[in-house]
């Protein structure tokens, strides 16, 4: 039997982990906490400099998960992401070295400086979770977690993702800069703040598994369900939207509320949940409209006018 009391235990240490590395970004913890528990990955966008790396790396720390650090450049090319096979004169066989992606948690820095064949490289991997090279599938060990950062200001020399690859992730965020406190507070912890190599892990690779399956216990009221339904049938008849979520969203947004609740500490979703997800899900899944885009209308924008109008269940 799951106990979810142990569970929401260790992923409270891991969010105070974090904590300690990078300040005042709790939400953005908690969220790509939420997305390696239903088994989703993340688009980080934001400036250089406000924490990205740091993140990830202490995230990685955290649960003792093997990561490795992919800088997509435009000359990278996919057996770069992937592995490759390397003949050897000794026994003159061919012998596969694997690629960085084959780690549990990969950071994809400035996805989109590369070219659009080498992204695709990451599209088998993030949506089924193995790769295949040489006429060969293989596998990559669970847990499996993608953040990709992309610089939102600097846009010579990039690619934009295609739309199949913007549905592989299930939140795309943002970091923010930090308030006025938290700023003072990082530079008074520049010399007592705790490093990076001294963050001990508090989970295990077993115990975060063990959490994942744990996500799918969450009970989802079917009220709630049509709720989710609600919403993302509204994106795909939105006068501003060329295209609106795949079916593949609506599973996708349903497990991320499941984790959320997890993360919250109880064994049932609530309305809240949704609409607390419901724009780092969707926004990133939607194609404006060409005339809409020129407007300044975002999709962001777009998914406030979709909840709004959007008829809450609530149980009388």
């Amino acid at each position: 039997m799951i106990q979810l009391d142990h569970i929401n235990s260790k992923l409270n240490q891991v969010l105070e982990n974090i904590d300690q590395i990078v300040i005042g970004k709790r939400h953005v913890s908690t969220l790509s906490l939420v997305a390696l528990l239903a088994k989703g990955h993340i688009l980080l966008e934001d400036v250089p400099g406000v924490g990205k790396t740091m993140l990830v790396k202490a995230l990685a720390k955290s649960i003792d998960a093997e990561f490795k650090r992919i800088q997509f450049t435009p000359d990278l090319l996919p057996s770069d992401v992937t592995g490759v096979s390397i003949y050897s004169p000794k026994d003159m066989e061919f012998h596969f070295r694997p690629g960085p992606i084959m780690s549990h948690i990969v950071l994809a820095d400035e996805i989109n400086r590369t070219s659009p064949k080498t992204q695709s490289a990451l599209l088998e991997a993030m949506a089924e979770h193995h790769v295949t090279t040489d006429g060969i599938t293989r596998e990559i060990p669970a847990p499996f977690f993608v953040m990709a950062t992309q610089n939102p200001v600097d846009f010579d020399g990039t690619y934009h993702l295609p739309e199949a690859q913007l549905d592989r992730f299930l939140f795309k965020l943002s970091m923010g800069y930090p308030t006025q406190e938290e700023e003072l507070q990082i530079l008074n912890g520049v010399s007592t703040q705790i490093n990076l190599e001294d963050v001990k892990p508090v989970m295990s690779i077993p115990e975060l598994v063990q959490a994942q399956k744990a996500v799918s216990s969450i009970y989802v009221d079917d009220a709630i369900k049509h709720y989710i339904i609600e919403i993302i049938r509204k994106t795909r008849s939105h006068p501003h939207v060329s295209l609106g979520i795949s079916p593949r969203g609506t599973v996708s947004f349903m497990k991320a509320v499941q984790a959320y609740a997890l993360v919250k500490g109880r064994d049932y979703c609530l309305p809240d949940d949704v609409q607390e997800l419901a724009s780092y899900v969707c926004a990133h899944r939607l194609t404006l409209r060409p005339d809409t885009q020129y407007s300044g209308l975002t999709a962001s924008d777009v998914m406030k006018q979709i909840m709004a109008v959007t008829k809450v269940p609530v149980k009388r």
